[in-house]
């Protein structure tokens, strides 16, 4: 009985080593795809932060959509060319009439289409249009990250940050329509005097006139 019992023992030992060693393994594995994942989930997190200011910078900056747009309109209008030529190299008569007369409806549905989208994006007002008419409402200087919270609140759905607005009002202050003051190592901003003062200064030579 001692015999046949020992390699029994013997053999299921060596299957615990095997089972054990399997088992650490997998775990190892599992611990180096999730830290990738996790850095994977990281990098795409940044990368749509960082999409997210580039376009608040864009739209600060003034700088429009139309490259992309006119590559777009481009891609829709030689979509049919190729087919174009197939049917011109297609010997019946027949196909290259339906596919010609096909290809005109295609056409006039994109163009009201792309429309309906530049009059849904002219309709929203830009960052700058945001910034001038919030500085014209206040009576006290503000600074950028207070601008900033006060768009966020009045308009949840745009992604506006306190860095985007800094550099859109230095924007406005190096045009001349917006004033920068500093108290201490704060920078505030202000509409430009020059704006509510005009009224009534001209007001005033109009009276003048009349009388």
């Amino acid at each position: 009985m001692p015999e046949t019992t020992t390699p029994a023992t013997e053999l299921a030992s060596q299957y615990i080593a095997q089972v054990t060693g399997d088992l650490e393994a997998n775990v190892k594995e599992q611990e180096r795809v999730s830290a990738e994942i996790a850095s994977l989930q990281e990098q795409l997190a940044a990368l749509q932060r960082d999409h997210a200011v580039l376009m608040n910078m864009q739209q600060a900056l003034g700088i429009t959509a139309a490259p992309a747009e006119a590559a777009v309109d481009s891609r829709s209008v030689t979509v049919p060319s190729p087919r174009r030529t197939k049917t011109d190299a297609a010997p019946r008569g027949k196909k290259k009439a339906r596919k010609s007369t096909a290809a005109p409806r295609k056409n006039p549905a994109k163009k009201p289409a792309a429309k309906a989208q530049d009059a849904t994006k002219g309709a929203q007002p830009t960052l700058v249009e945001l910034i001038r008419r919030h500085l014209t409402e206040q009576t006290e200087p503000r600074s950028a990250a207070e601008i900033a919270t006060a768009l966020s609140e009045a308009h949840p759905g745009r992604d506006i940050t306190a860095k985007v607005v800094r550099v859109t009002l230095e924007g406005l202050v190096a045009k001349s329509q917006a004033e920068r003051s500093k108290q201490g190592r704060s920078v505030f901003y202000t509409a430009p005097a020059s704006e509510p003062t005009a009224a009534p200064e001209a007001g005033a030579q109009h009276a003048g006139a009349d009388r």
